[in-house]
């Protein structure tokens, strides 16, 4: 069994319509990765438990108090009844990725709908759970470093400036940091404003360029370099590789054919462009270890492993197991970085207030000299 990839096109953003006609998609509205996990999850039970497809879709929108929600499900089992298949009833309702609709195709054509939508569930569960942990590491600092701003922001604009006044009727020279501090402050208007335009310029260059491949590869070997955090990324993107390398082969997939599904639902450059390369050494007559190697992308012990199940003819379950490892490997770094970031914040934020502090108290020192003058 293979599929013919060379129909795929990107999706581009139309609005759906449902059997009836009428409008089902607006823009605004997204099947979100929760409620695709939440649709898989039952889906799967419901048809584990014999219900057959339509029923189980006719149960799944009647239980759902979600409108939109309500409206795909039934949209999916009304084409599903008028004859489609389920994978082109997925596909035609523009709210699911080819990697979603290609497993289900699959699933379909092996009679393995259930093991597929049970490994979907799985994904998005994984993704889910990574994103949250990514998110209540960072949300900490973003908080921190929001505050600390907007304090130095107060320092300069307020507090330094009273010390200006002060400071001109002594008379004397004022110490170097203390005559710095005063320069930044007198422009510090100018210094935020010229500060969140680099940052909004920035923004608005990444929307402009994020699907060009010459950005994409630039901005990926800058995440890459990152210490500590560049590492982390790269197990992120190589647990979803092994993630969906498991689902697809699992599910009698042709391993190029894998591939090519891979290289679309990943999103890292590096891992998309390797991609390519490694399906062209594979139909030459090299092995996937052996094609993976030339790749820097990929870890020695992720090849190595590969390169193990390769000859007792297990890729499926290695994948599954440096799926899971990776996983693991990503939950305790990504604790760690909270235990790390949470102290050198607070130093660094220490570091800022107390220069400025020490700054505007340091001509102080000498005031009793001056006033005795």
């Amino acid at each position: 069994m293979s599929i013919d990839l060379s129909t795929y096109k990107k999706e581009t953003k139309t609005v759906a319509k449902s059997t009836t006609g009428k409008r089902l998609m607006p823009y605004s509205k997204k099947f979100s990765d929760k409620k695709k996990e939440v649709f898989y999850r039952e889906l799967c039970m419901l048809l584990k438990s014999g219900v057959d497809f339509k029923k189980a879709l006719e149960i799944l929108g009647n239980q759902s108090k979600n409108a939109f929600e309500q409206t795909l499900i039934t949209d999916i089992r009304d084409k599903v009844v008028h004859g489609k298949s389920i994978y082109e009833s997925m596909k035609a309702s523009g709210q699911f990725s080819p990697y979603e609709y290609f497993s289900v195709q699959i699933g379909e054509e092996t009679r393995k709908l259930e093991e597929v939508l049970a490994e979907l569930q799985k994904y998005f569960n994984r993704k889910i759970q990574m994103r949250r942990q990514i998110i209540s590491v960072l949300t900490y600092p973003a908080i921190v470093m929001l505050v600390t701003i907007s304090v130095l922001y107060f320092m300069l604009n307020k507090v330094v400036p009273m010390f200006s006044s002060v400071f001109k009727q002594f008379g004397s020279e004022l110490p170097r940091s203390t005559r710095i501090i005063l320069k930044i402050s007198n422009h510090s208007g100018t210094i935020f404003i010229i500060l969140f335009a680099v940052i909004g310029g920035l923004m608005l260059l990444h929307y402009l360029m994020k699907d060009k491949d010459g950005y994409r590869g630039v901005t990926a070997r800058m995440v890459l370099k990152i210490p500590y955090f560049g590492n982390l990324v790269r197990k992120i993107y190589l647990s979803r590789f092994c993630q969906s390398m498991n689902l697809l082969i699992t599910s009698q997939t042709t391993l190029l054919t894998s591939l090519s599904l891979t290289s679309k639902m990943i999103g890292f450059y590096p891992v998309e462009k390797s991609i390519d390369v490694i399906k062209n050494d594979i139909t030459k007559g090299l092995s996937l270890s052996e094609s993976l190697k030339k790749h820097a992308i990929y870890e020695t012990k992720m090849v190595s492993m590969i390169e193990v199940a390769e000859q007792i003819n297990e890729l499926d379950a290695m994948f599954e197991r440096l799926s899971d490892q990776y996983n693991e490997e990503i939950n305790h770094q990504t604790k760690m970085i909270g235990v790390v970031l949470e102290p050198m914040i607070i130093i660094f934020i220490g570091v800022i207030v107390g220069v400025i502090m020490i700054s505007m108290y340091a001509p102080m020192f000498d005031l009793s000299k001056i006033i005795r003058n």
